[in-house]
């Protein structure tokens, strides 16, 4: 399915991703309309500085909750694709403020289902996480839930034609929150934290996350779990390509924290297909016909995708081209 003449709504469209779809499928694609839909109105200004919603644009902006089911239905009228990207996803906040991270994670997933549902919608595709594989902090339980949620909601669209799918990745390179921009500050006073000097992450560069989730739009027919095959790079590793020299502060595992994540799990595996650059992982169990993806394999038993493991790594000369700093 082409995004040519599509409308396409991406909700928390004013965060990274949202920022970074909207230049690439601007770039590669001819969408009919790209519904940026958030709720923060100085943001979406911002936005709107860079990518104008003016006569003959493809842009508009849609001030909204993803916790507010009506004004949901208002936007999806007349809307082909949904991108669901709206989230709390910062760990200690969602730790602190349990009932917010319920709500919009959880609950306001929920009302993005059932509003494409009702609405007819063609695709809907969420960005998931590894930290909802085997989560131990709240984000991660709320991203599983979101995942359930999104997954067997094809039981109940079938009739309306809507087929829903997630994707799942690990960190992005220089989003938001991310180690990266917080690294970069630190070595202004030469003396980074390091919660961890064996901690690996998965680790994907915005543009890279993109271009998965539009060739995810083009591929999934409904219920999968899309699993990019990224690098893996220690946190210290990370450190030490970014601030060379400088004073590493030990500053212990924070609450919430795994040395070591997973993108696919050893109980995932056993539904979980190789496609060459990516795993699909299957629904557990589904109440509706489907198609296989032509040269999806199983993969092996006792299989597991975690950031220790991997088999590729990220190179310290790789991070410094991702992130613009030269060589030394």
């Amino acid at each position: 399915m082409s995004l040519d003449n599509q409308v396409i709504l991406v909700t928390g469209g004013t965060g990274s991703f949202g920022k970074k779809f909207v230049e690439v499928v601007l770039r590669d694609h001819k969408p009919d309309k790209i519904i940026i839909f958030s709720r923060d109105e100085l943001k979406q200004f911002e936005m709107q500085q860079v990518f104008p919603s003016i006569s003959g644009s493809a842009m508009r902006y849609f001030i909204g909750d993803v916790r507010d089911r009506n004004r949901l239905n208002r936007a999806f009228e007349g809307v082909d694709i949904v991108v669901h990207a709206a989230a709390l996803k910062q760990v200690p906040a969602c730790e602190y403020n349990p009932f917010e991270a319920i709500n919009t994670n959880i609950i306001g997933t929920q009302n993005v289902v059932e509003a494409a549902i009702d609405h007819g919608i063609k695709k809907v595709l969420a960005l998931s996480t590894d930290k909802a594989v085997n989560p131990i902090n709240l984000y991660g339980a709320t991203k599983l839930c979101a995942e359930k949620l999104v997954v067997q909601a094809n039981s109940y669209s079938r009739i309306r034609k809507t087929r829903l799918s997630c994707v799942r990745y690990g960190n992005v390179i220089g989003s938001r929150g991310s180690v990266v921009p917080i690294f970069l500050e630190q070595r202004k006073k030469g003396v980074l934290s390091v919660t961890d000097m064996e901690m690996t992450r998965f680790w994907i560069t915005l543009e890279g996350g993109v271009e998965f989730v539009v060739n995810c739009i083009d591929q999934m027919d409904g219920g999968e779990i899309f699993v990019p095959k990224i690098p893996s790079m220690k946190i210290a590793d990370l450190a030490a390509a970014i601030a060379p020299g400088c004073k590493i502060d030990i500053i212990g595992t924070r609450p919430g924290e795994k040395r070591h994540e997973f993108l696919v799990s050893q109980d995932e595996a056993r539904h979980t297909k190789d496609l060459g650059d990516m795993y699909i992982i299957d629904p557990i169990s589904k109440s509706w016909e489907s198609v296989d993806h032509p040269g999806a394999k199983p993969v092996p038993e006792g299989f597991s995708f975690a950031s220790d493991s991997n088999d590729s790594w990220l190179s310290d000369e790789d991070l410094k081209r991702i992130i613009g700093i030269e060589k030394s």
